[in-house]
């Protein structure tokens, strides 16, 4: 009996160093978002900006020369009358 008391001791032992441990669990962390709250009163209108200056006016460009009066042709010879007889040419026919 002396025996059998080690030997399930040494036995038992043994078992319960064989088993898995139960791993330690953390817990989640928490994440917290920022919300946008409301919007704000809306602000002031800004002071209007100054108007600038005007700018000055151009000066008035010179008138031009005027050109010299052409030369008169030369009146030539009277043509001849022509004959009461008419000429009618026929067009060219295309090339094919």
């Amino acid at each position: 009996m002396k025996y059998s008391i080690m030997f399930s001791a040494a036995l038992m032992a043994l078992v319960l160093s064989a088993c898995e441990r139960p791993t330690a669990v953390t817990p989640a962390t928490v994440v917290t978002i920022p919300v946008p709250g409301p919007a704000g009163p809306t602000g002031d209108t800004g002071a209007t900006g100054y108007t600038g200056a005007t700018g000055s006016t151009g000066d008035t460009g010179a008138t031009g020369y005027t050109g010299a009066t052409g030369s008169t042709g030369d009146k030539g010879d009277t043509g001849k009358s022509g004959s009461s007889t008419t000429v009618i040419v026929a067009p060219a026919t295309p090339e094919k």
